[in-house]
């Protein structure tokens, strides 16, 4: 009774001082902690990755504002949202409704576009509607007839997605002098399977040796168009002599073959290949172009009849935002009629319709995303993109009395930018709501009204609060190490300048807002490609140098994107490298996309790490008494994992309109592996063990262990000594993901002659991180390699040898190189970038 009345008081005492206080956070790393958060202001917190920031803002403050309101919900719409985990708190007090800005990456279908997240379009549909110019004699429109999503708007050719795919015979059989055995089927696979498909037409009793122009149409439009898939005896190496002899005699068969037509082959090659290689050389036999029916618009002639501004709405979604805005900003005050002098009532429709468009585009101007169109498909944004368009959709709601949870908002912003970012945060503020972000870039830091500093290291080593205050204050925390970077200027030691080998020279590059560009990239050295966000610069490093580089070394790289997003890939128009390919032995391409994506994955599996420690079980006296291989010791083979919850640790209890509970498994009780497994050790620790051990404790482990101490010892030097062996993949952040997959390619012996591409590497790294990451970039020039980072960060610029940038704006108002040279010489440029690199030189 007294205590639930102390409770009762402290919640009271909460709202009235304006304070969220947490008592007892144990989520993840987080070590019981306790601390009281002011409301309405601008609170960021900080801390080195993986010291439990994160855990604190989304895993405690966030999960519980969402538990507390979905248990205000009926339990069948609780099933409709994504629950996150019930948080490990004693108590969090005063805590108003929450919304989470969080980064992901965008909608899986190439539906969802910047108009419909943004609801844009649904404003734009209404305009059209209500506002636009029809032809004589033409009914009224719904909105939803301007929808390419819709039935009543779709283009019934291609189905509201604007391009259609089309596999002929011309392209299939691009030589129709050649027989079927001299591969005239161009598109069929040249390897054992085309081998395969032409000794089933033998059996099938089609002439392979007959040149295919001299086949009837009949033939080949079976052979090429059917849908059909039989299977039929095969004799390798028979004649078709021979082969219909041994079909006559019921002779045996090499093995049983099923026949795939070539346009099958082509379009179910293009749905499934992980390969971008494999994809690209079945894409050149198929035709995509746009519908010849709505020409690439998506919608029925219909709508795209009806005008606004002399555009329909398909031409109009195609503008850029700040075209866009200013287009339709005259109709506001009534200087643009648009044939609206007649119907006054038409006239007030298109003023409070472009009021409110216009007023949600100045929010997306403000925040630097004036170069995306409406019509741009969101699995081809990035997170940060995404997470920008999101927050301006709740500037402009005028919520009252929330808490917005932002993930990383300036990541992929350009220095230039985030001041336009902090002015967007302010309006969410004034707006009476409180701000609580995690963000490892200084600027914003500065700008913060309280600093929750998290650490003092990361993992097991972090998880405690170090400062909790306004930023003045942090200067005296001396185990910051946020406090280093903000409050000490520190001298860096002055560092020669690298002479660049030789030159990669692009030319004539056009793709995206990139037009015959030229550019000049130095081998041998560490060079940043900078500019503003959207200038351009990932269309020229990531995607044109990447696939240039990757076709001229025969690389083949394995997509993990989705359906969708292979379907967006924008094609390189026009573009070569004329000079320097000859210098490049190797690419390597280190990005932030996930090393695993189930459970199973972990950072043992994905550097070799477990390879070489299964070895080492496999190999003790007792395993191979017991005559166990390395298998044995994997907990994805039946023999070694535990039997109850086959390898995974855990079991799942699902609770229908709750979110599922996760508990340790009751057999293995997490250890994965069985127990005759287990029983198997080296100085007393078992393969569970050692998976459960950190990589700092394992490097003291294995000390005497070459190929270990090298591998662990890598991982350490890039920051990561905090993270578990057996930490699942699915658990690690971006940044730590990508620093996973550096110190796996650095583990490997130096050849030299390898170009290393990063896209912002520094993405979701506290700067004392960037100084390792650093370390080891300019580790890689000094091997004989050359490393080219797609960056914002203006320390890693003023590191580089070499800075080129991409601008002068962006979108169409950038994909020109507006600088290139040393850091000091770019500082003196007067570019965009120039003044914020001269701080940091």
């Amino acid at each position: 009774m007294f205590e639930k009345a102390d409770r009762s008081e402290e919640l009271t005492s909460a709202i009235a001082d304006g304070f969220v206080r947490v008592r007892g956070a144990r989520e993840h790393n987080l070590r019981n902690v306790s601390l009281d958060i002011p409301r309405n202001e601008l609170v960021v917190f900080t801390g080195v990755s993986g010291s439990g920031k994160s855990s604190l803002a989304f895993g405690t403050l966030y999960a519980e504002a969402q538990r507390r309101y979905l248990e205000s919900v009926s339990p069948y719409a609780r099933r409709l949202f994504h629950q996150m985990q019930v948080p490990d708190v004693d108590a969090v007090e005063g805590l108003p409704p929450a919304v989470a800005l969080q980064q992901q990456r965008g909608s899986p279908t190439t539906r969802s576009s910047v108009g419909s997240v943004t609801t844009l379009s649904n404003l734009l549909r209404i305009l059209y509607s209500r506002a636009g110019t029809y032809l004589r004699g033409q009914a009224l429109l719904y909105a939803e007839s301007f929808s390419p999503n819709t039935p009543e708007g779709a283009c019934p050719n291609c189905h509201g997605i604007g391009r259609i795919h089309q596999v002929v015979e011309r392209s299939l059989v691009p030589d129709d002098t050649l027989t079927i055995r001299e591969r005239a089927i161009a598109a069929w696979p040249s390897a054992w399977q085309g081998q395969n498909l032409r000794d089933i037409l033998v059996t099938l009793g089609y002439d392979v040796d007959r040149p295919w122009r001299e086949l009837s149409k009949k033939d080949r439009d079976w052979i090429l168009f059917t849908d059909e898939q039989p299977t039929v005896p095969v004799y390798a190496g028979y004649t078709p002599a021979e082969t219909r002899k041994a079909l006559k005699r019921k002779e045996e068969p090499s093995y049983m073959g099923t026949f795939t037509g070539a346009r099958r082959y082509v379009l179910q090659t293009y749905a499934t290949t992980q390969s971008v290689m494999m994809k690209r050389r079945v894409a050149q036999f198929l035709s995509s172009d746009d519908c010849p029916v709505c020409g690439g618009k998506r919608l029925k002639a219909e709508a795209l009849s009806v005008k606004f501004a002399g555009m329909d709405i398909a031409e109009m979604s195609r503008l850029p935002l700040a075209k866009l805005d200013e287009l339709i900003k005259p109709y506001i005050d009534g200087s643009k009629k648009d044939g609206t002098d007649d119907h006054p009532e038409k006239a007030l429709v298109v003023q409070r319709i472009v009021e409110d468009l216009v007023g949600r585009l100045e929010v997306l101007l403000e925040l630097g995303l004036g170069y995306l169109t409406l019509e741009r498909s969101t699995p081809t944004l990035s997170p940060g993109e995404l997470q920008r368009l999101r927050l301006a959709t709740q500037v402009r709601s005028n919520l009252f009395g929330v808490v917005y949870v932002l993930d990383e908002p300036s990541a992929g912003l350009h220095p230039a930018d985030t001041q336009a970012l902090l002015r967007a945060l302010g309006r969410l503020k004034a707006s009476g709501n409180s701000l609580f972000v995690v963000e490892h870039e200084l600027d914003v830091v500065r700008e913060a009204d309280w600093i929750v500093d998290v650490g003092p290291a990361a993992g097991d080593q972090g998880g405690r609060i170090l400062y909790s205050g306004r930023l003045a204050g942090l200067a005296k925390v001396e185990a910051s190490q946020t406090r280093r970077y903000l409050f000490e200027d520190a001298a860096r030691a002055p560092r020669k300048i690298r002479r660049p080998s030789s030159w990669l020279k692009l030319r004539n590059v056009t793709r995206n807002n990139l037009s015959r560009l030229d550019a000049d990239l130095p081998l041998g050295v560490l060079t940043c490609v900078t500019g503003v966000s959207g200038s351009g610069k990932s269309t020229l490093i990531s995607q044109f140098l990447v696939e240039a580089i990757a076709e001229n070394l025969g690389q083949q790289r394995k997509s993990d994107l989705d359906e969708a997003e292979l379907q967006e890939t924008v094609r390189t128009l026009s573009g070569e490298i004329t000079e320097g390919l000859d210098r490049v032995k190797r690419l390597v391409v280190v990005d932030q996309k996930p090393i695993g994506r189930t459970p199973r994955s972990n950072l043992a599996t994905y550097t070799g790490l477990l390879d070489h420690v299964r070895k080492l079980f496999a190999g003790t006296k007792q395993a191979r008494a017991r005559r166990y291989d390395a298998g044995r010791f994997s907990f994805n083979v039946a023999r070694g994992r535990c039997e109850t919850c086959e390898g995974e640790g855990y079991v799942c209890v699902e609770l229908l309109f709750l979110p599922s509970v996760y508990t340790p498994c009751p057999t293995c009780r997490g250890a994965r592996y069985n127990a005759r497994t287990l029983e198997i050790k080296i100085r007393d620790k078992s393969i569970a063990d050692v998976l459960a051990m950190t990589v700092d404790a394992a490097f003291e482990f294995f000390k005497d262990d070459d190929v270990l101490s090298r591998s662990l010892g890598v991982l350490r030097e890039v920051g990561l000594g905090y993270i578990r062996l057996g930490q699942s993949a699915t658990e690690l952040s971006g940044g730590e993901a990508q620093r996973v997959k550096l110190a796996t390619e650095l583990q490997r012996a130096h050849r030299g002659g390898t170009l290393y591409v990063l896209d912002e590497p520094t993405t979701g790294l506290h700067p004392s991180d960037v100084t390792k990451l650093g370390n080891q970039l300019q580790g890689l020039v000094e091997a004989g390699n050359t490393v080219v980072l797609v960056e914002h960060d203006m320390s890693v610029a003023a590191e580089s040898d070499w800075i080129v940038e991409v601008g002068p704006g962006a979108g169409n108002e950038g994909g020109r190189i507006v600088a290139s040279g040393r850091p000091d010489q770019v500082a003196a440029s007067g570019s965009r970038t120039a003044e914020y690199l001269k701080r940091a030189l």
